[in-house]
């Protein structure tokens, strides 16, 4: 046997960090002391009495985290494999942080770059960048779901303004948010408005009584005859297309989130079997332990190396929404499987949030669900190889 032989990383047994260059490896290791250092000590704490740490924001901001893939406006003008290992370091500490920074990213200052006007551009994205302002994304509705296209939010014309009614639901950074970019159906089809939270007739109510994503805001939107002006609406698109764009950036960086999940559960049951000692051996020691610690490995590989292959995608401008829906499905299911089993493997601690994966695996009922429910990838993937669209 060679004695010089290194050991794998049990968290990254294909070396996928090998596969990143410099820079790529600078902004994982520099989030990864973020969350170490200033995250995962509070995560707990916020999940139980269930509140989002405001006072991360100016720290994520100072990182360059927010809208890290755009050029210029304050932003750091990263390639998309950063924006991935962002969000998988972030989603180590807790997937509540990770929508937070998600929504202001993919879903508020996204769009507005890809869509907006310059002068939009130039008043929220340096904003944004620097956490002054918080944004939120208001598509779902609370009897649409999985279908968008069954939009009640209406706006009307009225002079050189906008009429806007209607309501949205779980709807992340809602209470807290300074812009919120509302999807209404108007009689060319579905438009984006920038509608500023201090507008009359738009309140926000954050929705109390989650058991899951406890250390975010969650809320609906209601809107009231609420008067935007022409200056506000997203000029670059028009139809589903704009939000559903949106949901691929979003899906994207959730894909790599749930990695950072999953680790921090084998993390933590690998080194409570190496010290639980049960029928006078560590439970490490056994072969039924060992085998659902590989099978748990073998499932964040996969899922390390669909997201690097997705993130190179990307990064050429060749990717397609199809390979985004296969990796949040695959990657998703694989985490969420993984906090389970893990939670299973503590035995009676696993219930106690002393120890991580009952808070991952809450979490991840969540990370399952939105942007998309497993169901929903399962047939985008399944119209791609039949040509058939099985929805409805």
């Amino acid at each position: 046997m060679n004695a010089n032989k290194k050991s794998l990383n049990p968290l990254d047994l294909f070396d996928v960090r090998s596969e990143l260059d410099d820079d790529e490896r600078m902004v994982q290791d520099s989030v990864a002391r973020f969350v170490d250092e200033q995250v995962i000590p509070l995560m707990r704490d916020a999940f139980e009495r269930h509140y989002f740490p405001r006072e991360l924001v100016p720290q994520v901001a100072e990182l360059g985290l927010f809208g890290s893939s755009i050029d210029g406006y304050d932003c750091a003008g990263l390639n998309s494999i950063c924006y991935g290992l962002i969000c998988q370091e972030l989603e180590r500490g807790d997937s509540g942080l990770r929508s937070f920074v998600s929504v202001q990213s993919s879903l508020v200052m996204y769009p507005i770059h890809a869509f907006g006007s310059e002068e939009q551009k130039q008043r929220w994205l340096p904003a944004m960048a620097r956490g002054e302002a918080i944004g939120c994304f208001g598509l779902t509705e609370p009897h649409g779901g999985s279908d968008p296209g069954n939009m009640k939010t209406h706006a009307k014309p009225d002079g050189d303004d906008w009429i806007i009614n209607g309501s949205k639901m779980w709807i992340t950074n809602g209470s807290i948010a300074d812009a919120a970019i509302v999807w209404a159906m108007t009689d060319d089809g579905v438009r984006g408005f920038i509608v500023e939270t201090d507008m009359p007739g738009f309140s926000a109510q954050e929705i109390e009584n989650k058991f899951s994503l406890r250390a975010s805001v969650t809320s609906a939107l209601f809107l009231d005859n609420v008067r935007v002006p022409a200056a506000n609406v997203l000029p670059g698109v028009t139809g589903l297309k704009g939000p559903l764009s949106c949901l691929t950036q979003a899906r994207y960086g959730i894909s790599w989130g749930v990695i950072g999940a999953a680790q921090a559960c084998l993390d933590e049951v690998i080194r409570y079997t190496s010290d639980r000692v049960l029928f006078n051996r560590p439970l490490s020691h056994t072969q039924t332990i060992q085998i659902r610690l590989a099978d748990m490995a073998r499932r964040i590989t996969s899922a390390q190396l669909l997201s690097l292959r997705l993130g190179r995608l990307k990064d050429q401008g060749v990717l397609s929404p199809t390979q985004v829906s296969l990796a949040k499905w695959n990657n998703c299911r694989a985490a969420l499987d993984i906090a389970r089993d893990a939670r299973d493997i503590l035995g009676g601690s696993g219930i106690s949030a002393e120890y991580v994966p009952i808070r991952h695996m809450l979490n991840l009922e969540s990370v399952i669900t939105y942007e998309g429910t497993e169901t929903v990838h399962q047939l985008v993937v399944g119209k791609e190889l039949t040509g058939i669209n099985a929805f409805g």
